[in-house]
């Protein structure tokens, strides 16, 4: 490596100025946003990889990539540059940043009143390049009061400072969740939290890389933190909050905004390996369906896991066992009459001996050998196989015309992009890359990127009057765009349940907001009543909601695997049916304001310094507190309630609390502990899903008063599946809510054209409320719809 140093100013634009350092290299810096710039380096004056598939602030990126130097999508604000013997001074909005020589950066905010220091690269060494193109680094100073949140799925406490993490995508089944890493996906973004702002680095590289964020100690430097790349360009994005919040939801405008999935992707997803490992599959899963009815569980949709591909113990893409699951069209139908939805799990590579293995490599679509005139050969399900290239777009019309034949056509709804992780150990075996040859090593996260696309392109060609519903375990920033994601194949322990926890809110501060976990955990021996029961209570408070397993033991995770929990697993996947209108209104928000769904309590509460201790709760939106029990044993839960003025209401009881003190809460192995925000309004539905026979004919509004002052909230509802609301055929209702010590007057406004099958709102109080409660001025308990 080696370490750049002297510059000189070379050329001024409108959206960047461009240094030539050492005579050799360039080094751009661009002001893009209010609060929004970015460092550029070419070495010796050209890109590695001229293109990005994770920058996307307005439409989709080009299936080849953007344009890595292209501005469509922002509004550069302009600067002002001063030139101050050796160094320069540039100034935009609320961020200046200062060139020093030899080079590094200094970062500024304005808080409003003065300008503050928010980071600054190490003085001793900022900028290496790898002569040969093998890497790049960048190493800023660290302080001792910052915290580190991000990387997405990373293992271990949600704040990541202190340790050192590595960016390769993996299959890392039966993980431990406190501390293994590498896992699934590739998000090289870090949120920097100190005192009273915050900022993101998004590395826009696509190569394996590492981050240490003060595991590494050097005698010579002060302390620092450092970003290493083994290929690739140095491309970064600083993003300024001032808050984690803001953030979060500039990192989603940069990279897409979260795809507003159908309503049913929210309910409860069956799933596992036993039914369709199992000789009569078909039979297996015919009958989880009269398990659910005859159980009472509601239930949405089933996961088909890759069993139905089978032939002996391995899996064949896009090949149906008809011994296994003889009549797929019918078996999709008795789903559909249950009022149940299919997705069904496909690979994005073909074992060796797969039967169509060599008819796909005479079509060449498959990754190149770096050295022979052949496909690539990975080790895959206990085999060999090689691996398709969406890179190619022949592979992708290959792919979406048996997504379309194999599954569409076969009655599955949606479709299950698994094992993508593109473990292709041959770093330069070659992709075809859009017509333009490259190694796998630069881009291997945009395969699993461009294949949930192509799947998607699929659906969406299949059935255009619906949105489509998308899982995939890897991929890179940007999968938001497309597709559900979760936390892979985890272990069943309980130090799983509390640290998946950390996991999903660690996506969900790194722009992945629609996550989950499988609940009960994936391999390993079953989990016991008891930890089955918390761990259901815990999952149906996150966006996915899916029991999945492949246990060690044979057995199989079921809402009814244990007869005296079941009443208790029912109950809680019922609570979730019943919170569907707000779930719903949150992925809506999610959607359209880049709003998270799951959030750490710290998110809505900086002010609160507790807030940012490690903790077990998390928020889910911004007014329903989860407090899930993840100690064997437990009847009781103490939190830390977060400081605001209003306090929080217990949800059971409905008991008030002052924010800003700890609480202990009852907690009987029944019952989720759940606390919500005071001024809030939930909006409720039935507890029994997709049950065609109870008609969703209701709706109620639970309130939790203020004891003064004002507040708001809103409703979103459409027909669930179609694209209506974008031409006005939805329904969004919002509310403001004005107490006094007399009155509790609410006051609704509603907008679009859809009418549910509900007409009329029946309004909650907490148990005790006495006052007099009004809906648009007159006293009442109900609103109707106009």
């Amino acid at each position: 490596m080696k370490t750049l140093k002297q510059w000189q100013l070379a050329q001024q634009t409108d959206a960047f100025i461009e240094l030539k350092v050492d005579g050799r290299h360039l080094f751009r810096l661009y002001v893009l946003g209010d609060g929004v710039m970015r460092v550029l380096i070419k070495r010796e004056g050209v890109l590695d990889l001229p293109r990005s598939w994770s920058i996307a602030p307005a439409d989709d990126v080009p299936w080849q990539g953007r344009d890595r130097e292209s501005l469509a999508g922002f509004t550069p604000p302009g600067y002002q540059l001063e030139q101050q013997q050796d160094r320069l001074l540039l100034t935009s909005g609320r961020l200046r940043v200062t060139v020093h020589q030899p080079l590094w950066l200094a970062w500024e905010y304005h808080d409003g009143t003065d300008w503050q220091p928010l980071a600054e690269d190490r003085h001793t060494g900022a900028y290496l390049l790898d002569a040969q193109g093998n890497g790049v680094e960048h190493y800023q100073r660290r302080q001792a009061d910052q915290r580190f949140y991000g990387l997405g799925e990373k293992s271990g406490d949600l704040n990541r400072g202190g340790r050192r993490f590595e960016m390769r995508n993996l299959d890392a089944m039966g993980y431990n969740a406190a501390s293994t890493d590498p896992l699934y996906k590739h998000i090289p973004f870090t949120i920097t939290q100190r005192g009273n702002a915050s900022f993101g680095l998004f590395y826009d590289n696509l190569s394996s890389s590492w981050f240490d964020l003060g595991n590494e100690l050097d005698n010579y430097h002060p302390a620092y933190r450092r970003y290493r790349a083994e290929a690739g360009d140095l491309d970064y994005w600083l993003l300024l909050g001032p808050r984690v919040l803001d953030v979060t939801k500039a990192f989603v405008r940069l990279t897409g905004r979260t795809l507003f999935l159908p309503k049913w992707s929210l309910g409860y997803s069956g799933s596992t390996m036993h039914y369709t490992d199992a000789p009569d599959a078909q039979q297996q899963l015919l009958k989880f369906i009269e398990l659910c009815r005859e159980h009472q569980i509601p239930c949405d949709s089933f996961q088909l896991s890759s069993g139905y591909t089978s032939i002996n113990n391995k899996r064949y893409v896009f090949n149906w066992n008809y011994s296994k699951v003889p009549q797929p069209q019918a078996m999709s139908q008795a789903f559909h009459d249950a009022g149940l939805k299919l997705a069904a799990n496909i690979k994005p590579c073909l074992l060796q001996d797969h039967p169509r293995y060599q008819q796909v490599a005479e079509q060449g679509l498959f990754i190149r050998d770096s050295e022979q005139d052949s496909p690539e050969r990975s080790v895959f399900w206990d085999d060999e196989g090689s691996h398709l290239d969406f890179t190619n777009p022949a592979t992708v019309r290959w792919w979406q015309e048996n997504v379309t034949s194999q599954l569409l056509e076969m009655g599955i709804d949606a479709t299950w992009n698994d094992n993508n992780e593109y473990e292709v150990w041959d770093g330069e075996a070659r992709c075809h890359g859009f017509g333009d040859e490259i190694a796998i090593k630069h881009i291997r996260p945009v395969m699993p990127l461009l294949m949930m696309r192509a799947s998607m392109e699929a659906q969406q060609r299949f059935a255009p009057e619906k949105r489509p519903y998308l899982i995939s375990r890897s991929g890179c920033a940007g999968m938001q765009r497309y597709v559900q994601t979760w936390s892979g194949d985890n272990r069943t322990n309980w130090q799983t349940l509390r640290y998946n926890t950390r996991m999903g809110i660690g996506m969900s501060l790194s722009g992945l907001y629609n996550v989950g976990h499988d609940v009960g955990g994936f391999s390993g021996d079953k989990p016991d009543a008891e930890l089955f029961i918390r761990w259901v209570q815990n999952g149906v408070m996150h966006p996915r909601f899916t029991i999945h397993s492949w246990n060690d033991d044979a057995t199989v995770n079921e809402p009814w695997m244990y007869p005296a929990a079941t009443p208790a697993v029912r109950e809680a996947i019922r609570l979730r049916y019943r919170l569907m209108p707000y779930l719903y209104t949150l992925l809506w928000l999610a959607s359209s304001e880049d709003e998270p769904m799951l959030r750490p309590t710290f998110l809505d509460h900086e002010h609160d310094a507790r807030t940012f201790e490690e903790n077990d709760e998390f928020l889910l939106g911004r007014d329903l507190l989860v407090a899930s029990v993840v100690e064997q044993g437990a009847r009781q839960r103490t939190l830390w309630l977060p400081e605001q003025p209003h306090g929080w209401y217990d949800w059971h009881s409905g008991t008030w609390f002052a924010g800003g003190q700890q609480i202990t809460l009852e907690a009987p192995l029944e019952r989720l502990p759940l606390l919500v925000r005071a001024g809030a309004a939930l909006p409720l539905g039935n507890a029994y899903g997709c049950d065609a026979s109870i008609a969703d004919t209701t709706r109620q509004l639970a309130i939790w008063p203020l004891s003064a002052g004002e507040s708001c909230g809103m409703l979103f509802e459409d027909d669930g599946e179609s694209h209506g609301w974008r031409d006005g055929h939805a329904l969004w209702l919002r509310w403001t809510i004005r107490c006094d010590a007399e009155r509790i007057d609410i006051h609704f406004e509603q907008q679009g054209d859809y009418r549910p099958a509900w007409r009329e709102l029946e309004l909650l109080l907490p148990p005790g409320e006495q006052r007099t409660l009004c809906v648009q001025g007159e006293e009442s308990r109900r609103f109707t719809l106009a």
